[in-house]
């Protein structure tokens, strides 16, 4: 009896360290999208252990160096916007499909800009994210060709006017370095996909 009382406080003594580290592996996480979401898109780990209230040893133990810190944020990101993404288009028409697209991409743009932006200012310093970058940019343009017809699919031009019209670079080009309210880059951009519909018709 005594043994398996032993053995119990034993196991309750590895869950409660588990929980712990789980715990301050997510303040780690939730401090590092905190401090980017207040635009410091390349924060130190110090700043970062001291948001969470931790020490740096205890985001070193969580984290090898900041590129996992990195990829552990971005994978909560996706995993929050990837339902929003999968959801199939509704439109009957090609034309409102890409409508339908563009206001999908700006409600999802809008919530990753600050993380996008972060590892943007860090990618040709880190294979992984210059890997994830790539991998968001194949992403956006294979689900576009799911939305265009045969006819602008064949036209490398126009289907290449069309991908850069919706992605994230224009979005963030608009909204950041030329400080577009999110009602102006909306109207801008809906022009630029009137136009090159106009132009596929």
């Amino acid at each position: 009896m005594a043994t398996d009382q032993a053995t119990q406080d034993q196991a309750h003594v590895s869950d409660g360290r588990r929980l712990r580290s789980e715990r301050n592996k997510q303040k780690i996480v939730s401090a590092m999208m905190e401090l980017v979401r207040e635009g410091d898109y390349d924060p130190s780990v110090a700043s970062i252990a001291e948001r969470a209230g931790v020490g740096l040893r205890t985001v070193f133990r969580h984290f090898d160096d900041v590129d996992t810190l990195y990829r552990e944020m971005s994978g909560q990101i996706e995993a929050r916007i990837l339902p929003e993404i999968a959801k199939p288009l509704t439109a009957i028409d090609w034309q409102g499909r890409v409508k339908e697209m563009m206001e999908r991409r700006i409600r999802v743009f809008e919530d990753v800009m600050p993380v996008r932006i972060c590892a943007l200012a860090r990618r040709y310093r880190s294979e992984l994210l210059m890997a994830n970058h790539k991998r968001f940019v194949a992403h956006e343009t294979a689900a576009l060709a799911l939305a265009l017809p045969p006819e602008v699919l064949e036209n490398e031009p126009l289907k290449l006017a069309f991908d850069v019209a919706l992605s994230f670079d224009t979005w963030r080009r608009m909204r950041q370095d030329q400080g577009f309210s999110r009602a102006k880059a909306t109207s801008v951009l809906d022009t630029m996909l009137d136009a090159l519909i106009a132009a596929a018709e």
